[in-house]
């Protein structure tokens, strides 16, 4: 008996490593098209430009590929031994978004989306095109309609099978695919993402305000962190895992069997003094493979100087005080916010009259005379 053409891609999927796949048929999408209105228009997306420019676009998927007719949903499961909550404790240590302790899953993804693709090709004669988080392609709302998983009420998408913790791919065709059913929500009453935000950043349930969002604001913001938020950073120097690590469908998830998708050992717990001696050739090279590359030296080592203030450790004025003479204003100006948490205040107050005369960055001179 030969197999449907959703039968064989979903067989394919199988074999090259995705646990989740699911058709969706591609038309107009009013009620996505109205909260990305919204949401731009609330002016959420802060440093994310794109969500803008791209808005036109990005409002159902066959505004981006007219010709387009189904898309196959992809989820490749990242799921870890970590418990990411726990690794909150040890201050001291940086603290990693599961997703980004291995190399960049872009380029596996894509890789293994694009052998996918060629066989949904040879078996349809239709057009594909390959899509990994970089293209104005709504990918939440694809996997929902096509049976992979819902949008929590942190507006993730959560899967039955995979709970939190799993990329999505995605591949559009000119081929008419025979749907799979939407997911239905599966959240109920629980809250505990909502209520486990350090900076609130959800205000409201299916809302989420990037502005406030530690992931947002450590990786996607690239200017000052806001005094409002630093202290709630605690050690999170790259991304935040809360929202997810207390969803209780992870009881469902399971260890990743992609070894490429494996946490490296170096980027589990290390310590902060480690990555606070980074000038730009070494934070290349320490994370020429890793996502952790697209932030840059600068916006990292703003990070790592919050994560270092809030151990409240004297320990750290040593590696944080030569960064008051950095070429770059972010790291000079957290660099004595963060001495201003260390240091005795004698100290401080010397470090102070030597800096401040010479400071041009008004930016850096308000983190001095802040009270």
């Amino acid at each position: 008996m030969s197999l449907s053409h959703e039968q064989s891609v979903k067989r394919k999927a199988k074999a090259l490593g995705f646990e989740v796949c699911g058709i969706a048929e591609l038309g107009p999408a009013p009620e996505q098209e109205r909260r990305l209105a919204e949401f731009i228009a609330a002016g959420r997306h802060g440093d994310m430009v794109w969500l803008a420019s791209t808005s036109d676009r990005r409002k159902h998927p066959q505004a981006l590929w007219p010709e387009a007719r189904s898309a196959v949903m992809l989820g490749m499961n990242y799921g870890s031994k970590l418990d990411p909550l726990e690794r909150l404790k040890n201050r001291t240590a940086a603290n990693i978004s599961l997703y980004a302790l291995s190399r960049d899953y872009h380029d596996l993804v894509k890789g293994k989306l694009k052998e996918l693709a060629s066989h949904l090709a040879s078996i349809t004669a239709a057009k594909v095109k390959v899509f990994v988080d970089t293209a104005p392609l709504m990918e939440k709302p694809l996997g929902r309609q096509a049976g992979i998983g819902w949008q929590g009420k942190h507006t993730n998408l959560v899967s039955r099978e995979l709970g939190s913790w799993f990329f999505l791919g995605a591949i559009m065709t000119t081929a008419r695919l025979l749907p799979d059913e939407p997911e239905k929500d599966h959240c109920g009453s629980c809250r505990a993402c909502l209520d486990i935000c350090p900076t609130k950043a959800f205000p409201a349930p299916y809302q989420l305000d990037p502005r406030r969002c530690i992931s947002y604001l450590t990786i996607e913001h690239k200017g000052h962190i806001d005094v409002e938020f630093r202290e709630a950073i605690g050690n999170r120097i790259y991304g935040c895992d809360d929202c997810l690590a207390v969803c209780p469908w992870n009881k469902f998830a399971s260890v990743s069997r992609e070894a490429k998708l494996a946490a490296r050992e170096a980027l589990i717990a290390p310590p902060l003094a480690e990555f606070l001696a980074l000038d730009e050739q070494a934070f290349r090279r320490k994370f020429a493979a890793s996502p952790i590359k697209r932030t840059g030296r600068d916006r990292f080592l703003r990070n790592v100087l919050i994560a270092a203030a809030n151990t409240g450790e004297p320990r750290f004025v040593p590696y944080v005080q030569p960064l008051l003479d950095d070429r770059s204003p972010l790291v000079r100006a957290m660099a004595v916010w963060a001495l201003s948490k260390l240091a005795p205040p004698h100290q401080y107050a010397t470090l102070k009259e030597a800096h401040l005369v010479r400071e041009e960055d008004a930016a850096v001179r308000q983190e001095w005379c802040r009270p």
